[in-house]
């Protein structure tokens, strides 16, 4: 519901920036078919309902969906309106991310805190997978001014401008994925070559006619990520319970008295 609060806010205040479009110019509140009073207090309810039900599980998972929907309200409305800002766009939306994991820790427990490293690897990631769509937008639109009409962010992007920043998306994401599975659980470090693998098969999507980089709900028609996902995910969920102990001996720290011999 909260998720679905911030989609109804982006499609009303979007709408006269998404005629600009060539695809989103045929969405319903482009061509005037909705009723905006109606759109707002759809807005306002969804997001009450979704925090009365959070309440019942906990305050901290209420505190992290109201979190999200805030983040919601910061990324569209101005005068903050993150998504016109370059870069800021994309490290905004991305931070639904961890706020959504931890939406899932706290379903589970509310003494715990999760990892910091593996926060920022799952921002990190969102941000990596938000560039390449960015990317992948602009690109297809083909035509700089029409782009930073459509999306204020895209008058200070360019090409390379943005794969410049997936890349760092990518190598801080796996960083702060390699200082977790380090701290936490080596026998994680085997997935990092089929990690890698699904990174580069989303990245050469990103560059396809129509990509699904800008649709995600239509990623599902990528048979090679598809399977490679599963791959990653099955081999991520059996090494969580599977213990290699050479891999300890492999990583441990060398000793100082070994490095004097």
């Amino acid at each position: 519901m909260i998720a679905c609060s911030n989609y109804v806010l982006n499609e009303v205040l979007d709408a006269p920036f998404d005629k600009l479009h060539p695809k989103k110019q045929n969405r319903p509140a482009v061509q005037g078919l909705i009723n905006v009073p109606v759109a707002y207090a759809q807005w306002v309810l969804l997001m009450v309902a979704g925090i009365a039900l959070a309440l019942t599980i906990s305050r901290l998972f209420a505190y992290t969906a109201g979190a999200l929907w805030l983040m919601g309200c910061l990324y569209n409305i101005p005068p903050f309106r993150t998504k016109d800002r370059a870069y800021l766009d994309v490290l905004s939306e991305s931070f639904n991310n961890p706020l959504r994991m931890l939406l899932g820790w706290y379903m589970v427990t509310s003494v715990l805190i999760p990892p910091a490293s593996l926060l920022i690897c799952y921002w990190m990631t969102g941000c990596y997978l938000m560039a390449l769509k960015r990317f992948s937008e602009y690109r297809e639109i083909g035509n700089a001014q029409i782009a930073g009409a459509y999306r204020k962010s895209f008058a200070r992007y360019t090409e390379v401008s943005l794969l410049t920043s997936v890349t760092f998306y990518a190598s801080a994401a796996m960083l702060f994925f390699g200082a977790f599975i380090m701290r936490y659980r080596i026998e994680l470090i085997l997935v990092f070559p089929l990690v890698a693998l699904l990174m580069s098969t989303y990245f050469r999507i990103a560059f396809q006619p129509n990509s699904a980089a800008q649709n995600p709900e239509k990623l599902y028609r990528e048979p090679r990520l598809m399977i490679e996902a599963a791959l990653v995910s099955g081999l991520m969920v059996a090494l969580l319970f599977i213990d290699v102990p050479i891999l300890n001996r492999i990583f441990s720290p060398t000793l100082p008295s070994a490095l004097g011999r």
